[in-house]
């Protein structure tokens, strides 16, 4: 329960923080944030938005909810970080470069 309201307290200021960053202007490229799980095999997850974001000429940055172990054919194990652990990602992240938009993945 508790890693359960951290969690939603990250994704709700999150959801403030970008409201607010989306209000700004600036002439570097976009950052967008990527909230997923990672994917060993390279074919899903953060791995694959970093590629979609950077394919559209944005600046990509991620926040990583789990670690998988998979390849083509399974996945084989999941690790899940504790939740404060996804906040202190997303705060780091805000201090330095705030979002023009956010993509959601694994929860």
């Amino acid at each position: 329960p508790q890693q359960k309201m951290a969690f939603l307290r990250a994704i709700i200021s999150l959801t403030l923080l970008t409201a607010k960053a989306m209000t700004t202007t600036t002439s570097a490229p976009p950052i967008v944030y990527t909230i997923a799980g990672s994917d060993s095999g390279g074919g899903a997850g953060i791995q694959a938005d970093l590629h979609a974001i950077r394919s559209m000429n944005c600046h990509a940055c991620s926040a990583i909810t789990c670690l998988t172990a998979q390849n083509s054919v399974a996945v084989t194990a999941v690790h899940a970080p504790p939740a404060s652990f996804l906040t202190e990602q997303l705060d780091a992240l805000y201090d330095d470069m705030p979002p023009n938009a956010v993509k959601v993945g694994m929860l």
